[in-house]
């Protein structure tokens, strides 16, 4: 039976542990990045078919990309949500196509400025002191993913695609603890500073 309900059960119980580990993200981070993606004209078409709700759609793509091993296949996010792994492909299709359209509003490191310097150097130490290991701290913004296999061999250098399980497959990279860094210092869609 379809899964899908429990996240937002577990919201309205006060249960942010649960969610957290289903979408691998905090239930106000959630909530922002559907603030800030559910205007993107992917989600809206002529079709005789709707689309599923941004925030289901941002929900299978945040229980793909968060895990690995058997949890991360297609297949098992279908029976999650109780649809069709065709509906899995567009949901991941339609989030990334949304999410990217504000890759240069969240994502600025500017080495000479003075704030991302800053900001660029207690990430590092907060890497350090939850992990205790000194030298991952250098590893900034870089997350080994787990490979989410592709259907065909990509046209153009589809030989660098193809890995040592003998898939075509790209390795997710995801960060949950950057986003929410990011949305906590960003501001929110449709609040500019008065010029």
């Amino acid at each position: 039976a379809p899964q899908l309900q429990l996240p937002e059960q577990w919201c309205l119980d006060g249960d942010d542990e649960k969610f957290c580990c289903k979408l691998c993200i905090d239930p106000n981070v959630f909530s922002s990045i559907v603030c800030w993606i559910k205007n993107h004209p992917i989600f809206y078409d002529n079709l005789n078919n709707p689309q599923l709700p941004v925030e289901i759609q941002l929900a299978i793509f945040l229980n793909s990309a968060g895990h690995y091993g058997n949890a991360v296949m297609t297949e098992d996010a279908a029976e999650w949500v109780g649809v069709c792994v065709g509906m899995v492909y567009n949901c991941f299709w339609c989030i990334m196509i949304a999410t990217l359209q504000h890759h240069d509003n969240c994502i600025h490191f500017d080495p000479l400025e003075g704030n991302d310097q800053e900001e660029h150097e207690h990430v590092k130490q907060w890497v350090e002191d939850q992990m205790g290991i000194p030298e991952w701290q250098h590893g900034f913004l870089c997350i080994d993913g787990s490979p989410l296999n592709l259907f065909q061999k990509p046209g153009w250098h589809g030989e660098g695609f193809y890995d040592h399980k003998s898939h075509y497959s790209i390795s997710s990279q995801v960060s949950t603890n950057l986003l929410h860094l990011l949305i906590g210092h960003s501001p929110r869609p449709g609040h500019h500073p008065a010029s």
